[in-house]
């Protein structure tokens, strides 16, 4: 299987729509313009929006796609991936029409994509077709706006497309969407069966909205190992991986063959290198155990300060 850089330094398309699923969004904008007939503009974006050290990761995307749409700042230390036009979205559509989303955003595509053909095809330019497009926006993301209800209350939400088929076609899908939603960590325990006095363990943690279930189910038949943790009072399902022997014979080898880009490809590092300290054993010495420590310190949130 090919690596997710092609021979010509291209990222792999599946690494794209891996990344897609856990952090982008397909938008449909609708707000008033008294200067038009129907009184309303609607606008789509694609966008994706990440911290300000993953600027280089953006601009691998915006190179895939051929260096349409824009990379602007958002916030203090945010940066946006945005595409706006509709001959670049025509560009986007076709990405994800060959290389599917597998989680729920899917249906947020297809809707997209409707809302998209009415544009072209002027239809948001009627009062019946602006109000289909009402009835795709009443469907995506967070629904629509306290006053879209208010200026549209007979209008009926779209059926939002479900996703059935989310089995992981190819692994450079992994490695984007571990991009996005992945998390490498390291625990450090208080443990009076160790003459340290100290427990160290790894863990490879994915997070997904609980609408997508069964994606994460998925993952265990993909890995052979892992399990799944819903906490009752939330809408998200974690799958883990925590034994080390699964860690560092299956999830170590996987994304050395299938990398993760940006900012966490320097924690994965390191929770390599800890791994590597626990399986010689040094974690049971002073010595390693103080590497250990400094090491977790720097990775993660620890990474950003």
């Amino acid at each position: 299987m090919k690596n997710f850089i092609n021979s010509c330094g291209a990222i792999d398309p599946w690494f794209i729509t891996g990344f897609t699923d856990a952090e982008a969004c397909f938008s449909l904008r609708i707000f008033r313009n008294k200067e038009l007939k129907v009184g309303w503009v609607v606008n789509q974006s694609f966008q994706i929006s990440l911290h300000q050290k993953d600027k280089a990761l953006l601009e691998q995307i915006q190179s895939y796609f051929g260096g349409i749409g824009n990379i602007t700042k958002e916030r203090e230390n945010s940066l946006q991936y945005r595409i706006t036009s509709r001959k670049d979205l025509s560009i986007i559509i076709n990405h994800f029409d060959k290389y599917p989303l597998i989680t729920q955003k899917q249906g947020d595509f297809e809707l997209f994509k409707m809302a998209f053909k009415l544009i072209q095809s002027k239809a948001h330019l009627t009062e019946e077709g602006l109000a289909k497009i009402v009835a795709i926006k009443g469907s995506m993301n967070l629904g629509l706006s306290d006053e879209l209800k208010a200026v549209f209350p007979d209008i009926t939400p779209m059926d939002r497309p479900l996703v059935k088929n989310q089995t992981i076609e190819d692994p450079n899908w992994l490695a984007g969407f571990t991009t996005g939603e992945g998390c490498f960590y390291i625990n450090i325990m208080n443990s009076s069966s160790q003459c340290l006095g100290f427990q160290v363990s790894l863990g490879f943690k994915l997070t997904q909205h609980s609408r997508d279930i069964r994606l994460m189910e998925s993952l265990i038949k993909f890995w052979d190992c892992g399990s799944l943790q819903q906490p009752l009072d939330y809408n998200h399902v974690d799958f883990i991986i925590r034994k080390f022997s699964d860690l560092h014979d299956k999830v170590i080898p996987f994304f050395e063959k299938y990398p993760i880009l940006g900012g966490k490809s320097k924690d994965f590092k390191d929770f390599c290198k800890v791994a590597e300290l626990m399986q010689n054993k040094e974690h049971l010495t002073n010595e390693g155990l103080e590497q250990i420590r400094l090491i977790k310190v720097g990775m993660n949130r620890g990474r950003k300060k």
